[in-house]
């Protein structure tokens, strides 16, 4: 599933009729889910978020920038928040399935039109930034909206999008996009809000004030403190005492939690808080966190523990919660915390049948779910397989110098189980896509050509994803072989059959794949799509057979 968050500020927070307008122009977007709407009277200024794919989550910001241009007028505006318009920034944020050059993309599509349909300035931010000194949000606010006009002359800071002339009610905006921002408290087992200070300048990457033998701070040449460097970048702590609570806590905000992991900073954390005598009992989230993180601090766990970490989504979620203490406060419930599952899955999606109810669904007298779900669904048969293989050989003694391949095949096979579930549901889904475009009316000529136009669109869908499948089978086959060549020779056999598996998965996805060609018009399509296909279908026949070789020489010897 691709995610994308998106958190506009705009400079309205005291009246709630105009607030509530603006925001029901996100949520009226389809595919859209609001997160959060935090007004405030005294910045006068609203933080809205929410989540949904890509290419809605920008419709939906455009038609709230556009709603707050008429309804927000910035020549009027006081609040105690530095703003430069009426939507004042607007970020997006990857969360899953998309890279933050995505998000860049978003970002400039949506300045483009921002600046072309609205008459509104736009300047670009963060990663989505042109020129360097444009990264920083601060740079760009300097004068506010009272300097924009001298600030449009500047040669220097002519917009990104747009003309450099001043739009008096709407201002200008500032697009842009940045990495997940998530906002995090680690407890400890004591009131003293010096020792919870104290800790979060050793984690901070801006450090603490350098102090001599006699505990003075030492300064330099000019007179300015000089700072000791923090361990972990992109993080921001402080320390503070919590009245409701009644402990201290280091309060965290992870500004990129890629570059430094919550995990780690919870174990440096650990670490010197008992160096000054105190301990750590556990952590809190505030708001929500990516899937990914939690994954990684799973995986990190199992890793010092010496286990694999490749095991399903669910079990690396537990192992990262407990081991994080993040149930020390408030019980942590994932549906709720983890921002990708704040969308539930369709009530129709494969994933929600048991065993028999699928089975019962498939057998009857409608053609999908059908082959090419089945294809999907034997393809992740395949991977979990593979990957109980390599976790049944990770800790067994005798394939010590294969850990560390093992335990990467382990979490390769998670991944591929993962995606070909997923395949599984956008199987159907694209089949029934193909149902609804024949529906479509073609009583004018107008008609006929869309409608002709939406069949060919359904096709090429409903081949690419079966096309899909097919090239993860080959991978398939590859983590088959390979776990049979260096996993587990007791359990050789699961690996063949992870191997047959693989083979129905790909043939199966081959024969969806051919079937649709000849209903295609694009005949450059059809033609680079079928010699693809043909040649994925042989390389795995290649592989499966470098996997029976194995399975022969164990089962014989």
């Amino acid at each position: 599933m691709k995610i994308v968050e998106c958190v506009p500020n705009f400079s309205e927070g005291r009246d709630q009729e105009k607030i509530r307008v603006i925001v029901s122009e996100i949520e009226s977007t389809p595919g859209v889910k609001l997160l959060d709407v935090d007004p405030g009277e005294a910045t006068n200024r609203t933080v809205i978020t929410f989540i949904g794919p890509p290419e809605q989550v920008k419709e939906a910001a455009f038609r709230a920038i556009k709603r707050a241009s008429e309804l927000i007028d910035m020549k009027k505006h006081q609040g105690a928040h530095p703003r430069i318009g009426a939507t004042d920034v607007c970020p997006f944020v990857p969360v899953s399935g998309v890279t933050m050059q995505d998000c860049v993309r978003l970002a400039e599509e949506l300045g483009k039109r921002v600046a072309e349909e609205l008459n509104i300035p736009v300047y670009l931010y963060e990663e989505a930034a042109r020129k360097p000194e444009r990264r920083n949000l601060a740079n760009i606010r300097a004068g506010e909206y009272e300097g924009l006009p001298d600030k449009l002359k500047d040669p220097k800071w002519q917009p990104d999008f747009g003309q450099p002339i001043f739009n008096s009610k709407a201002g200008a905006t500032i697009i842009g996009a940045r990495e997940f921002l998530i906002a995090y408290n680690i407890n400890l087992n004591t009131r003293d809000k010096k020792i919870a200070q104290e800790i979060a300048t050793y984690l901070r990457e801006s450090g603490r004030p350098k102090k001599n033998k006699n505990g003075q701070i030492v300064y330099d040449k000019n007179g300015q403190p000089v700072r000791i460097p923090g361990k972990f970048k992109a993080v921001k702590a402080v320390g503070w005492y919590i009245d409701e609570y009644g402990i201290a806590q280091i309060s965290i905000n992870f500004t990129n939690y890629k570059i430094s992991p919550p995990h780690l900073v919870f174990d440096e954390a650990c670490r010197v808080a008992e160096k000054l005598g105190v301990r750590v009992t556990g952590s809190e989230l505030v708001g929500l966190i990516p899937k990914e993180a939690l994954l990684m601090a799973g995986g990190y766990y199992l890793e010092k523990q010496g286990k694999s970490p490749g095991l399903p989504e669910k079990e690396l979620i537990r192992i990262a919660v407990r081991s994080l203490g993040l149930n020390d406060i408030v019980p942590f419930v994932p549906e709720k915390k983890i921002i990708e599952y704040q969308f539930s899955e369709d009530a129709k999606s494969l994933l929600k049948f048991r065993l028999n109810e699928l089975t019962d669904e498939i057998s009857m007298d409608s053609p999908a779910p059908g082959g090419g779900s089945v294809a999907a669904l034997c393809g992740s048969l395949s991977a979990a397989l593979s990957a109980m293989v390599a976790n049944l050989t990770v800790g067994k003694k005798g394939y010590e110098e294969h850990y560390q391949k093992i335990k990467e095949l382990a979490v390769k096979a998670q991944q591929l189980k993962e995606e070909l579930l997923q395949a599984a549901d956008l199987d159907t889904g694209a089949f029934n896509r193909v149902m609804e475009s024949f529906r479509l009316p073609r009583t004018t000529e107008q008609q006929a050509k869309e409608r002709n136009l939406a069949i060919e669109n359904a096709y090429q869908e409903a081949t690419l994803v079966p096309f899909s499948v097919l090239k993860k089978s080959v991978e398939l086959a590859d983590l088959a072989f390979e776990v049979a060549k260096w996993g587990n020779q007791n359990s050789v056999s699961d690996a063949g059959v992870a191997g047959l598996a693989a083979r129905t998965c790909g043939l199966g996805a081959f024969y969806n794949v051919s079937i649709n060609l000849p209903y295609l018009k694009d005949e450059n399509f059809k033609k680079k799509t079928l010699a693809q296909a043909k040649k994925l279908k042989d390389n795995l026949e290649k592989r499966l057979q470098k996997l029976e070789n194995i399975m022969s020489k164990v089962l014989e010897s």
